[in-house]
């Protein structure tokens, strides 16, 4: 499968999270230790808001993570508020920028970790259900996109929540249809600039790994001698497939089947449940 990361808070270098961290996603992208594969070397992209720009920006490339110059550079200079990075590993599908994430499309931005079970079976399906509209803008070939463009039919702009709940119930539907029965194994991550969105969810049995941060406030009160828990706000929060280090106390895990949205004001953690477009 793939690993990622979703950072929110105050503006930081990439590079704090990318690289730095004893277990960081470039570590893993080598040597992850949760995820199906230990390699995830089928590309890898980031994304990121920055200033007054609308939308993200993002950069993809087709080669393993750990060697490419291009975006250690890019890590080393940008600093933001909130941003993606994934690191992926194939489930089939080809090896292409058009299929590293995350995707984009206006304002948003998403990621995923999983896979449709059998997704050649049902791709002419989900495919035929996004919004003409919309289609024109699907640029890959994988289930994470088709996916994306589901949400987006189902009002991922006006209720993201809602529109990942209806995309799933909606891919689940198919499934049964066709004889999946348990179509869906996904972690995802989901921003517009100002809040984040984080699901974990599987049809049937666990679901892959997902942790999130713990509070910055606690996390100076366990850990005073950490240098950067000084500089961030209390209201920065890390989403990601797995642990970037060892600090106790400092990763929490997201319960299985449960979403949570990082924003201005306080965060949330609720149950998940699929719902029928």
């Amino acid at each position: 499968m793939c690993r990622w990361l979703a950072y929110s808070g105050t503006p930081l270098l990439l590079d704090e999270v990318l690289y730095r961290p004893k277990h960081s996603l470039i570590d893993q992208s080598l040597h992850a230790r949760m995820g199906v594969e230990t390699t995830n070397g089928d590309g890898f992209g980031i994304g990121w808001y920055q200033g007054n720009a609308r939308t993200p920006a993002v950069f993809h490339d087709i080669g393993p993570a750990w060697s490419n110059r291009n975006l250690r550079e890019i890590a080393g200079h940008v600093r933001a508020p909130l941003f993606f990075a994934h690191v992926r590993a194939s489930t089939g599908t080809a090896v292409q920028a058009t299929n590293c994430h995350p995707f984009r499309y206006d304002r948003w931005m998403w990621m995923h970790n999983g896979a449709i079970a059998g997704f050649h079976v049902l791709r002419r399906d989900i495919l035929l259900a996004v919004d003409p509209e919309l289609f024109a803008s699907i640029e890959g070939t994988t289930d994470s996109e088709a996916m994306f463009y589901l949400a987006l039919t189902f009002g991922l702009e006006e209720d993201p929540a809602g529109a990942v709940a209806r995309m799933t119930g909606f891919v689940e539907r198919l499934g049964r249809e066709h004889g999946v029965p348990a179509p869906l194994q996904m972690t995802l991550a989901v921003a517009d600039g100002e809040r984040l969105l984080a699901f974990r969810y599987a049809s049937q049995g666990t679901p892959r790994s997902l942790y999130y941060s713990a509070g910055v406030e606690d996390l100076r009160a366990l850990h005073p001698e950490t240098d950067f828990l000084r500089d961030v706000s209390d209201e920065t929060r890390l989403v990601v497939s797995e642990p970037l280090g060892d600090l106790p106390g400092a990763w929490i895990e997201v319960p299985a089947n449960s979403y949570g949205i990082v924003q201005p004001g306080g965060d949330i953690l609720q149950e998940f449940r699929p719902e029928l477009p």
